[in-house]
């Protein structure tokens, strides 16, 4: 391609390109689920938390040698305060990367990034991630013969060769377990469950109505705060943020695969299941509009599957074996009569989690997707 030329976003014509571009890379790509476009479009409006500690530039790539310019490529650079503040590194981030086959065109939007980053007095560049981990991150590596589950990434294969040719440096793996919902647990598991409540630990599924929903969700941003605070690449996010996303999926929870463990009517551990709300969105085209959702409502009927986010136990409550029993409690929920899942993924554990590793390990879960989070030196 010679008539690329590579442009901030600063006009609606050019927000509005940019959004365009996944649709194009993605157009015969029987894999791929569109995000829904106004959730996209929110994550740039000023409202949108991260801009009260980040800010951000938009790039497009624009094929000039049409009748009218078309973007086939985009990227977003972006500095998160309290990402740097964690680490103590000035580490700028890029997210949002998309691009036809054209490693060209790849370059020049990674270079547009890289230079803006530098301007910013960032030394280091990480990615992709957008704007922080707690949104969409990582490049697909292995495991491209089957659609990503609700909330997981998914690129085309040459993405990972764009980043090697362009001399960019591997941080950090992270896997997707595949979990088949016919396989007995161990033994083990259920026995953990019946010594988790001898030693006054209780459960309950996750309340998704009212007053009690803003309660767990309350405890839950205390819960990953505590447990998930030295996690690799991770900021804090405000309760505000946190009560926000968990509106945008109450009505999406099955409480049957979300249990939580209390103590004295304390959380202190949990099993965040969802169901794989990516195979209606598939049909979606990303348009949420009257149509749209008359087809979410009727391709929901066809899920069959579903993705555990999170497994979370505080550290003193291992030993009194609450995270085993959150697992069987979790697949037994999976498993009730009348529920439509036959195989779950749990996603996305890195590489060196190794406890966490163990656990679903022996479980039975198995390694089928692997991602990657790639790191470039500025100077």
């Amino acid at each position: 391609m010679t008539n690329i030329q590579i442009q901030a976003v600063t006009t609606s014509q050019d927000r509005e390109m940019f959004l365009d571009v996944p649709a194009m890379v993605y157009a015969d790509d029987y894999n791929w689920v569109s995000p829904v476009r106004s959730d996209v479009t929110k994550k740039f409006e000023p409202s949108n938390p991260f801009f009260r500690y980040g800010k951000m530039q938009q790039f497009i790539a624009v094929n000039q040698g049409r009748k009218k310019p078309q973007a086939v490529g985009r990227i977003v650079a972006a500095v998160n305060q309290r990402l740097i503040e964690r680490e103590g590194k000035n580490i700028g981030l890029f997210g949002f990367f998309e691009c036809v086959r054209d490693l060209a065109t790849a370059q020049s939007l990674f270079n547009a990034a890289c230079q803006w980053l530098r301007e910013q007095g960032m030394t280091r560049v990480r990615g992709p991630i957008d704007f922080s981990t707690h949104n969409n991150c990582l490049f697909l590596v292995d495991g491209f013969d089957s659609p990503p589950m609700v909330m997981m990434p998914y690129n085309p294969p040459y993405y990972p060769e764009f980043m090697e040719q362009d001399g960019w440096e591997k941080a950090k793996d992270a896997y997707a377990y595949d979990f088949p919902v016919n396989q007995s647990l161990a033994a083990k598991f259920e026995k953990a469950y019946r010594i988790a409540c001898k030693s006054g630990i209780t459960f309950r599924p996750l309340r998704t109505k009212g007053e009690g929903f803003e309660q767990d969700v309350n405890s839950l941003y205390d819960l990953f705060n505590r447990a998930f605070a030295d996690n690799w690449s991770s900021t804090p996010r405000s309760q505000k943020e946190f009560l926000e996303e968990a509106k945008s999926l109450q009505s999406l929870v099955d409480p049957d695969v979300f249990p939580v463990a209390e103590d004295n009517g304390e959380m202190v551990g949990f099993w965040m299941g969802l169901p794989d709300y990516n195979i209606p969105l598939k049909h979606v085209g990303g348009k949420l509009n009257w149509l749209g959702i008359l087809k979410f409502l009727w391709y929901r009927r066809q899920i069959n599957q579903g993705r555990v986010i999170a497994m979370c136990s505080l550290p003193e409550y291992r030993k009194k074996m609450v995270p085993l029993a959150l697992i069987y409690l979790g697949m037994q929920g999976g498993i009730k009569k009348g529920k439509p899942y036959k195989r779950a993924e749990l996603s996305w554990v890195f590489e060196d989690n190794f406890p966490s590793r163990k656990l679903i390990e022996a479980a039975g879960g198995k390694v089928y997707k692997i991602y990657r989070i790639y790191e470039k030196s500025l100077t």
